[in-house]
């Protein structure tokens, strides 16, 4: 049997009172359907809200774009699942084999908010299935407890989009909270590089997150590896 991937989506696209339009940041999604497709690995996508997921506009410009950005906008296939994504509560999760979030700041105040995915995160942890967070992503630990009562991130080396890299934007003003401090402030052993939007990812048991969308190609791979590690 081959292993199934779902990628989970933010159905939020407005960066809160910036008047700026947000949503998932595509090179986070394209990259790492193609990635477990070309690898035999089933993919699906879902959102809070299914349908449409909104897509950062500024992720479809250059410089931003990359082959598989344009691959995925001329692909019917692609672009239809990403038109009609599941409704994530309506979905049989135990069927699935990993979680991969991708980054974007609309996930801030849908996805980090939402009950539903948080308990998701952490049956998926309790079971010892893997969970790829990038970029933003990892903010949907903010609530999420481990078995024990603690918080999720606690003891847990993890990267995400540092403060350096929202403040380059000049987009931290509008967030609700600071990912990086988040992830401190909770216990975790937080990691980012010493120069803004450099690759990096870290891995701790079956969790694993890359710090920006450069990271997204890496996270994809770890993760490809892991599944069909499990499946040889």
């Amino acid at each position: 049997m081959s292993k199934r991937a779902l990628i989970v989506m933010s159905s939020h696209a407005e960066l809160g009172l910036s008047g700026k339009r947000t949503g998932t940041w595509f090179e986070e999604a394209a990259t790492p359907y193609y990635t477990f497709k070309d690898a035999g690995i089933e993919v699906l996508f879902a959102s809070l809200k299914g349908g449409e997921a909104p897509i950062d506009l500024l992720s479809l410009q250059a410089p931003f774009t990359t082959a598989n950005t344009e691959k995925f906008l001329n692909d019917p296939v692609a672009m239809k699942a990403l038109r009609e994504t599941n409704v994530l509560s309506t979905l049989d999760t135990d069927d699935f084999d990993a979680l991969f979030f991708p980054g974007g700041y609309g996930l801030l105040w849908d996805l980090a908010n939402d009950s539903y995915t948080i308990r998701l995160i952490e049956r998926f942890y309790r079971s010892e299935k893997p969970i790829a967070m990038v970029c933003h992503a990892p903010a949907i630990l903010r609530d999420a407890k481990k078995p024990n009562g603690e918080p999720f991130a606690k003891g847990l080396t993890v990267t995400g989009f540092m403060n350096a890299e929202d403040d380059e934007l000049d987009l931290s003003r509008y967030l609700l909270f600071s990912l990086e401090d988040m992830l401190k402030h909770r216990g975790a052993n937080y990691k980012g590089t010493s120069r803004n939007w450099a690759p990096h990812i870290e891995r701790d048991g079956v969790l694993m997150t890359g710090q920006n969308p450069a990271s997204a190609p890496l996270l994809a791979a770890a993760l490809k590896s892991y599944l069909l590690e499990q499946q040889a």
